[in-house]
């Protein structure tokens, strides 16, 4: 049995924030641009169908998204003469709270980017579904994913990017061992076997088999692989995915999570590092790793594949998180501000994101060709990112990421990796809590079917 939200959803909700300046404080850079096109909406000629007036919109987008947001401006102001749009972004630690604080005190913001879930409660999200409609929006490209991120059968975002699970592996650790690579094709209790033949040594040489971050989603992906939620009223499925990273643990193939813990180990220095044979980590880890081979950090070779899958689970299913951009409901320029939105998040739009490395929440195959690139740089088998089935990393509901993944799955798993408790009661004290700390919160809203 799943819990799912009901039709009452937390819009009716607000939201404790205390006030702030009704203007944005962020750091402010301003683009030029275009018209907007065709909804039905009532808002006048001069935000489409033929008026001159100009439109400005204000955009707050996440600090390592700016450059590619006003490369794809670049592209969107050819076509839209009359919409300029004003970008604004806060450090990265502060996005969210400084951009929730800035609308709650009635900020002037018409669209904005960042986790959906994040910004559903409060309460000031237009819904997209009339806009999608009355524009005849090609939605092809978007996939499940977009299905996935729907509120009671209604859009409140599109996805202009996303994060996907990979498997990183060092080929001059295997080739050095006589190891052959990972496969393409591999079950985690295969990968659990790999892992044990690639360790080796001990102390400060030793080399370990894999490294699993200490986040949570690193153990319990194998469930959400099935077809489960991390709301699930029968979180069953969840302890045999505890139970293999602590045997992983016992087994010395990964770094335990209280090593971890002790000396601040991270999976990107670790990894670049040379001692370690895989690294299960997100797309972002290419980045990191191109930028380490330019800076002359690491002189191994690496490829990915995909990540390791549950025994029935087609090959190459991976989570997938997306990032969106939203529309407030207060902003006097919707049509304007979903032109904007259609353009940066569909085909036109996520090519520029693509050729900038990003992997897009719309897909087609000359936005893949522009993911791909000339084919010059590292990981060869980059294409495997293209090729995933996806799950939601969680639901898409507000404090499912902070109380849910951040507190309740986070502390009950660390204990179980601590000993303090087996991975049956972790997972049965996770389910008691997800009732207490967030189904009761939001209990109006949260029904079992």
């Amino acid at each position: 049995m799943k819990k799912i939200w009901t039709a009452g959803m937390a819009f009716i909700l607000t939201v404790g924030l205390l006030a702030g300046c009704s203007g944005g404080n962020g750091n402010s850079q301003e683009a030029t641009g275009g018209s907007q096109g065709g909804s039905s909406s009532s808002e006048g000629n001069a935000e489409g169908g033929g008026g001159t007036e100009q439109v400005t919109l204000k955009m707050p987008v996440l600090p390592d998204d700016l450059e590619a947001f006003k490369a794809a401006y670049a592209v969107f102001q050819k076509e839209n003469p009359d919409i300029a749009i004003e970008f604004e972004t806060y450090p990265q630690k502060q996005y969210y709270e400084k951009l929730r604080l800035q609308l709650s005190g009635g900020a002037d913001y018409d669209l904005f980017a960042g986790n959906l879930d994040v910004m559903l409660d409060t309460g000031i999200l237009e819904p997209l579904d009339g806009y999608l409609k009355d524009n005849n929006t090609d939605m092809s490209g978007y996939g499940v994913l977009l299905d996935s991120m729907k509120i009671n059968g209604h859009t409140y975002g599109l996805p202009y990017r996303k994060s996907n699970w990979m498997l990183y592996y060092n080929k001059t650790l295997f080739d050095e061992y006589n190891v052959p690579y990972p496969s393409e094709d591999m079950t985690w209790e295969e990968f659990r076997e790999l892992a044990k033949a690639m360790t080796h040594g001990s102390g400060a040489d030793k080399v370990y088999g894999a490294y699993m971050q200490q986040w949570p989603q690193t153990w319990y992906m194998q469930a959400v692989q099935k077809g489960s939620t991390i709301i699930d009223k029968d979180l069953s499925e969840f302890k045999n995915a505890l139970q293999l990273r602590m045997d992983m643990e016992q087994e010395g193939s990964i770094m335990s999570w209280s090593e971890q813990k002790s000396t601040g180990a991270h999976y990107n220095a670790a990894f670049q590092k040379g001692n370690v044979a895989m690294n299960l980590i997100g797309d972002w880890h290419v980045a990191q790793l191109r930028q380490a081979e330019d800076e002359g950090k690491i002189d191994f070779d690496w490829d990915v594949v995909p990540i390791p899958h549950p025994e029935g689970v087609s090959a190459n299913t991976s989570l997938a998180l997306p990032v969106t951009l939203m529309i407030n409901k207060n902003s006097k320029h919707k049509e304007a501000a979903f032109k904007a939105v259609a353009f940066m998040t569909g085909a036109q739009g996520a090519e520029v994101f693509a050729s900038r490395g990003y992997l897009t929440g719309f897909t087609n195959e000359e936005i893949k060709k522009a993911y791909i690139g000339e084919g010059s740089r590292k990981p060869a088998n980059l294409h495997y990112f293209l090729e995933q089935r996806e799950y939601p990393e969680y639901p898409m509901l507000p404090g499912v990421k902070n109380i849910i993944v951040g507190q309740i799955y986070t502390q009950e798993g660390e204990l179980a990796l601590a000993g303090e408790q087996t991975a049956e009661q972790a997972i049965k004290r996770i389910e008691e809590r997800i009732q207490a700390e967030w189904a009761n919160k939001y209990g109006e809203d949260f029904q079992t079917k």
